[in-house]
């Protein structure tokens, strides 16, 4: 599954899935754009790490992805420093959890522009770049959350599902050249920021690790195992292979069992 050539653009990537995602597609040999909304010195050296660790081109682009022009600039400029945008991996998000009646409306506003609006402008910059190219692909990472719902996520579980209406219409109008539009649902993954919240639940659960795993976090989750970053990762790469030509509008899920209780 070589991708040596290519140039993938992966939005929300210092961190977590995004960052797996980037380090599996250069594992493959693609060369990386790396994104988020700071511009830290840290960031520039993240990327260049991993060009260095995999031998591909790595570049880190600062961009807000809550505004619209930042989004689509993200893809020009990561175009005009690789030559290409043959891969788009919108995985930016950010969460919030309250009642629909005391959902604040700034954090509706600000989880459907990162979580929904951001893949609109970044797929619309993208895909007259992968058009001239004469193939592409396009990876949304969505979440269980885009096939199922619960409560107290009305803006993300609004938004994830909008993502997955996004990536079919995407399919439908691209389908009859080389580019492909999927949609990857992960449930609950092992990042950094689910880590750091293990302890707290023992706490207030009076509970091991263990038990608040399997009983609190992955309550939903019928495998009782996280997923991780390099599955996430893995099955974006397989979604950019030759193999998955003909696959296409689809919601693939990576979540235990979840979406199919």
């Amino acid at each position: 599954m070589s991708l040596s050539g290519k140039t993938a653009v992966i939005t929300g990537s210092n961190s977590g899935i995004g960052l797996g995602v980037a380090r599996e597609l250069a594992k493959a040999g693609a060369n990386v754009v790396l994104n988020s909304f700071t511009d830290r010195a840290e960031d520039h050296a993240l990327a260049a790490e991993l060009g260095a660790e995999f031998g591909v081109r790595a570049a880190y682009v600062k961009a807000d992805m809550s505004q619209g022009t930042e989004c689509r600039a993200l893809v020009t400029q990561a175009a005009d420093l690789m030559g290409a945008c043959d891969i788009l991996v919108n995985n930016a998000g950010i969460q919030h959890v309250a009642p629909i009646h005391a959902f604040p409306v700034e954090k509706w506003d600000a989880i459907l522009a990162i979580n929904l609006t951001s893949a609109f402008h970044t797929t619309a910059a993208a895909l007259p770049l992968m058009r001239k190219a004469g193939w592409g692909r396009v990876v949304n990472i969505a979440s269980a959350h885009g096939l199922t719902a619960s409560p107290f996520k009305s803006a993300y579980v609004a938004a994830k599902h909008g993502i997955v209406g996004l990536t079919k219409v995407t399919a439908l109008e691209t389908a009859q050249e080389a580019i492909t539009a999927n949609a990857i649902c992960p449930g609950y993954v092992l990042t950094p920021l689910v880590e750091a919240q293990i302890p707290d639940q023992m706490k207030t659960h009076n509970m091991s690790r263990e038990d608040v795993i399997r009983n609190v976090m992955l309550d939903r989750q019928p495998s009782k195992q996280f997923a991780t970053v390099e599955q996430i990762g893995g099955t974006t790469v397989f979604l950019c292979s030759a193999a998955a030509d003909q696959i296409t509008g689809t919601a693939i899920s990576v979540d235990g069992g979840w979406t199919a209780l």
